[in-house]
C-alpha cells in the first residue's frame, strides 16, 4: 500500500544546526531517525560510503531505519564536469561507468536493489560544442553497460532539464523513455521528481501515466516548486491539486514503493525534522483524498467524458469530505 514507506534526503539534516563544522553521515542519520513516521533513508554514492561504511549501516539499522536506495553522484570529481558517460575522453567515460558499477556492488552489499542515476553532467552548453548523435550513443552504451552489470539491481533514471549543464541529454519524459527503449534492459526504469517535472513543463500525473505505460516506475521524489527551477519546497506547498492527481495516478497504477522527500530546508535553514514531518503529514492527508477519489466511480466516468466541470466538483467534494473520512 502506498504511504507505508517514507524516505528523505539525508543532506537536508545539516540544516538548522548550531555547529555545522565536521557534521558526519552518522550525525545526519541520528537526526533523521527522530522524524516521526520516517522509515527509510537514501544514500549517495560515493559521498555517504567513504568512511567506515559498515558503521554507517549499523547506525541505520540501530535507529530502526532501512535503506530505500542509492543515488550516484558524479559532481565531486572534476574529471566528469564535461560529462560522465558522455565525456569526450573514453577513459574518463569508462571511469564513470566503473564508479557506477562499484556503487551498485556497494548497494547490493547493503541489501539494496535500487540505484538512481541523475546524469546532470551529461549534456552540452554551446552550439557546435558536441556531436549530438555521438553523445547519445555514448549515453546509451554507458547506461546499458551499467544495467548489465547486475540484473538484480534496478537502475532508475531521474531526468531534469538542466543543471549543472545548460542542456541535459536526458531532459524530459519523452527523451528518457526513448533512451530506455533503446537500452532494452529489464532492470531499467524511471524516478519521477515532482519539481523536475514542473521544471520540464510537464503535468506530473501525465508523466506518471506514460511511465506506467511504457517503462517502470522505480522511484518517486516528492517536493514542490514554482516551475522555473528545482526549488525543493515542501510537498503540496505550491501545486497541491497537481500533487493529489499525481499520487492518484501512481496509486491507480499500483505503485507501492517508497515516497522520498527531495526537499531543501537547508536553503533557508529551516528545521529539517519539522519540515520532514510536515511532508509526511501532508502526504498522508493527500492519500486520504486519493482513497476517496479512487472509490468514487463518478470521477472515472467524468474523466471518460473529459468533463472538467464534473471532475473539479468531485475533487472539491473529496476535500470537504476529508474530515468525515
Amino acid at each position: 500500500m502506498l504511504g507505508k514507506k517514507f524516505a528523505t534526503r539525508l543532506n537536508s539534516f545539516s540544516s538548522n544546526w548550531s555547529n555545522k563544522k565536521n557534521i558526519t553521515i552518522i550525525d545526519l542519520i541520528n537526526r533523521a531517525a527522530t522524524v516521526k513516521g520516517l522509515t527509510d533513508v537514501d544514500l549517495n554514492y560515493p559521498d555517504h560510503t567513504e568512511n567506515n561504511f559498515k558503521h554507517t549501516l549499523n547506525c541505520i539499522q540501530d535507529n530502526g531505519l532501512k535503506i530505500n536506495g542509492f543515488a550516484m553522484r558524479y559532481y565531486n570529481n572534476n574529471k566528469f564536469k564535461l560529462g560522465a558517460f558522455t565525456n569526450p575522453d573514453k577513459k574518463i567515460r569508462q571511469e564513470a561507468i566503473d564508479l557506477t558499477k562499484r556503487g551498485i556492488d556497494t548497494a547490493r552489499e547493503a541489501n539494496c536493489n535500487l540505484m538512481t542515476l541523475w546524469l546532470g553532467q551529461d549534456g552540452f552548453d554551446y552550439s557546435f560544442q558536441s556531436d549530438y548523435k555521438a553523445l547519445w550513443q555514448s549515453e546509451i552504451e554507458g547506461i546499458r553497460e551499467v544495467t548489465d552489470h547486475d540484473q538484480e539491481c534496478n537502475i532508475s533514471i531521474e531526468y531534469k532539464p538542466d543543471e549543472p549543464r545548460a542542456f541535459s541529454l536526458l531532459p524530459n519524459l519523452s527523451t528518457t523513455l526513448l533512451a530506455i527503449s533503446q537500452i532494452e534492459s529489464d532492470n531499467i526504469g524511471v524516478t519521477l521528481d515532482f519539481a523536475h517535472l514542473l521544471y520540464a513543463n510537464e503535468l506530473p500525473a501525465y508523466s506518471a501515466a506514460m511511465v506506467s505505460s511504457f517503462s517502470k516506475l522505480f522511484g518517486v521524489h516528492l517536493n514542490d516548486a514554482y516551475s522555473k527551477r528545482d526549488d525543493g519546497l515542501m510537498v503540496g506547498s505550491v501545486h497541491y491539486q497537481a500533487t493529489v492527481e499525481f499520487l492518484y495516478q501512481i496509486s491507480k497504477d499500483n505503485y507501492n514503493g517508497t515516497i522520498y522527500f527531495d526537499t531543501f530546508p537547508n536553503v533557508t535553514d529551516l528545521n529539517p525534522i519539522k519540515e520532514c514531518e510536515i511532508n509526511i503529514s501532508t502526504v498522508k492527508q493527500i492519500l486520504k483524498i486519493v482513497s476517496i477519489l479512487l472509490e468514487d466511480n463518478t470521477l472515472s466516468e467524468s474523466m471518460k467524458q473529459q468533463d472538467p466541470l464534473k471532475s473539479q466538483q468531485i475533487f472539491k467534494e473529496a476535500l470537504n469530505n476529508l474530515n468525515e473520512w
